[in-house]
């Protein structure tokens, strides 16, 4: 069993030194993630955020949003092609989330999501994308995460 371990110590450290080999990027060759793949982590986190808020956990819930926020600055710096309105009017009900978890109001938070989804499909609508249609979900597709706020 020890043999084991040290040969999986060895092959992570190879790993590692043969990524830090690896010779850094120029600008020009930075990967840039799609703008579907973007908007993806966005009805991910939009999710965990929902359930997050549902199970009281405003911990989480704070954390979901701030990473939903992250992607959609991302979305708008990386595609200075989308309309600036489109992103702005988002900022109204990301900070209606935010006024809800600060105060662990459960009916505001709900209301605000569901402005912030209004607002997803209505940005979806002006950029011909209407058929991402995004709605309060229903399952959680997340089997593998409590949302439930942890003991301290």
């Amino acid at each position: 069993m020890t043999y084991r371990k040290w040969a999986a110590g060895v092959a992570l450290a190879c790993s590692i030194v043969s990524l830090a080999a690896v010779p850094s990027r120029s600008s020009a060759d930075q990967y840039l993630p799609r703008l579907g793949d973007i908007m993806n982590l966005v009805q991910v986190r939009h999710a965990k955020l929902w359930f997050a808020g549902q199970a009281k956990n405003w911990d989480l819930a704070g954390y979901e949003l701030a990473q939903l926020k992250q992607s959609l600055t991302d979305a708008a710096i990386f595609y200075t092609g989308l309309p600036v309105n489109n992103v702005t009017t988002l900022s109204q009900p990301i900070q209606s989330i935010s006024d809800a978890i600060a105060a662990k109001d459960g009916k505001r938070f709900a209301s605000a999501v569901t402005e912030l989804t209004s607002g997803c499909n209505a940005c979806h609508a002006t950029m011909d994308r209407g058929y991402v249609a995004i709605r309060i979900p229903t399952d959680k597709p997340f089997g593998n995460q409590d949302f439930r706020p942890q003991g301290r």
